[in-house]
């Protein structure tokens, strides 16, 4: 089984101590077609990841590949502009890198986001869902020298309730949901969307679960955001392509800066640690 050598985070940590200004509050994961959000933060500093040593390298169209520092509401902001799939690199300790610097770096809450299809019938394309739970599909174990799992609620709840909250002040409609996490890079039959329906998954995508799950056994906040960029296979008529989670991401773009930059703001107000 892979480990991930804790010097390699050690010297990926200590060259962005270097660069970036303060240690971060909040780390932010930007998922496919989500991560223009990031250039319209005040204050912006930002570092390609292509730089940082021993940082993996996203593959993926619409995942750019930097990290950016900013503040709002008086939290330092770590964005991750692009994530690393395991569908890419076949190693999940790439996958979990970044959470791990962002750890090293002294990061207490993560808001991650994603593109997903979506698998309960009364969701359409557009949809923001605020993840309460998640059903892992990858079949993997974590790496060697990450902790296992010990939590079974991964979400925080107060977290959650507030970001609905915002939302409701804002006039932005959000769903709740169950995130179901896939290897990919293929997109699910019909038969596997159905499989999912019947164990309770409201949305289906190709990363988030392995993250989430690390940072949760790391002592983190978690908060989760699906865009629902598409019917899933069966739920839906038209085919599925990379292009159409873009354009659909794109759309809500609007609505998604909105609540996101709420949500970073009120975290000085939730507790971090309401596990």
């Amino acid at each position: 089984m892979n480990r991930i050598p804790a010097e390699h985070i050690r010297a990926s940590v200590a060259w962005i101590r270097e660069r970036m200004p303060g240690t971060p509050d909040v780390a932010l994961v930007l998922g496919s077609g989500l991560g223009d959000y990031a250039d319209g933060l005040p204050g912006r500093t930002s570092l390609p990841t292509a730089d940082i040593p021993h940082y993996p390298v996203s593959t993926v169209e619409g995942h750019r590949g930097a990290l950016v520092f900013a503040e709002l509401g008086g939290k330092k902001l770590l964005a991750f502009q692009g994530r690393i799939h395991l569908y890419e690199c076949n190693d999940l300790t790439m996958v979990l890198y970044p959470i791990l610097v962002a750890a090293g770096l002294g990061v207490r809450a993560l808001v991650v986001t994603n593109a997903a299809g979506g698998i309960n019938r009364q969701f359409a394309p557009g949809d923001l869902m605020l993840i309460t739970d998640q059903i892992d599909l990858m079949f993997e174990r974590l790496p060697a020298g990450v902790p296992s799992a010990r939590h079974t609620r991964l979400y925080d709840e107060t977290l959650t309730g507030r970001a609905e909250e915002l939302a409701r002040k804002r006039g932005i409609p959000v769903r709740r949901g169950v995130y179901a996490g896939v290897k990919g890079p293929s997109y699910e039959t019909a038969a596997e969307v159905e499989m999912i329906h019947r164990l309770g998954g409201d949305a289906v995508g190709m990363s988030t679960v392995k993250e989430v799950l690390c940072a949760s056994e790391l002592g983190m906040t978690v908060l989760g955001i699906s865009c629902i960029t598409n019917k899933a296979t069966g739920i839906g008529s038209a085919p599925l392509d990379h292009a159409e989670v873009r354009d659909v991401a794109g759309r809500v773009r609007r609505d998604f800066a909105l609540l996101l930059t709420d949500i970073i703001q009120a975290l000085g107000q939730v507790s971090m640690n309401s596990r």
